[in-house]
């Protein structure tokens, strides 16, 4: 039976489009998205308590193993961003989908998402459930709202 989520998790970042990240024609070039997209995770890690330091310590890594980004409307450098990420698969797998908004308007400009597995620091090997130390904080939040 599947378990009533509450409390779903999420996370928002908001950012303003840098120079630097923009191609010669003044858009973002297409490989910061999932700079974006790494910036709502670690919020979204954060909020569990566990973000990057913490899978480590608690002897894992979680390597990418796929991602997609779907280009729907072209960022402009110097331009305000909302960028959501939600925890959408946690048993197995950390799957996190994103949505890149203009801050301003409302309006879709990307979505996405990145795949993650539980890879153990000591064996090197993958697992192919997630730990428990990652669930149970997840399931926590499910059902609390918090950890």
């Amino acid at each position: 039976m599947e378990q009533e989520i509450r409390f779903p998790l999420e996370s928002e970042v908001t950012l303003v489009t840098s120079f630097q990240d923009a191609d010669p024609m003044g858009v973002i070039y297409h490989g910061n998205y999932f700079r974006f997209f790494e910036e709502a995770r670690r919020v979204l890690m954060d909020k569990i308590g566990y973000g990057y330091l913490a899978m480590q310590q608690s002897g894992y890594m979680w390597p990418i193993i796929d991602t997609r980004v779907k280009y729907v409307k072209a960022i402009p450098f110097g331009h305000q961003i909302r960028i959501t990420a939600k925890l959408s698969e946690w048993e197995n797998r950390l799957r996190v989908d994103y949505v890149i908004y203009d801050a301003n308007t409302g309006q879709r400009m990307s979505k996405g998402y990145t795949m993650q597995v539980a890879v153990s620091i000591e064996k090197q090997e993958m697992n192919f459930v997630s730990p428990k130390v990652f669930t149970d904080k997840v399931e926590s939040w499910h059902q609390n709202g918090s950890v």
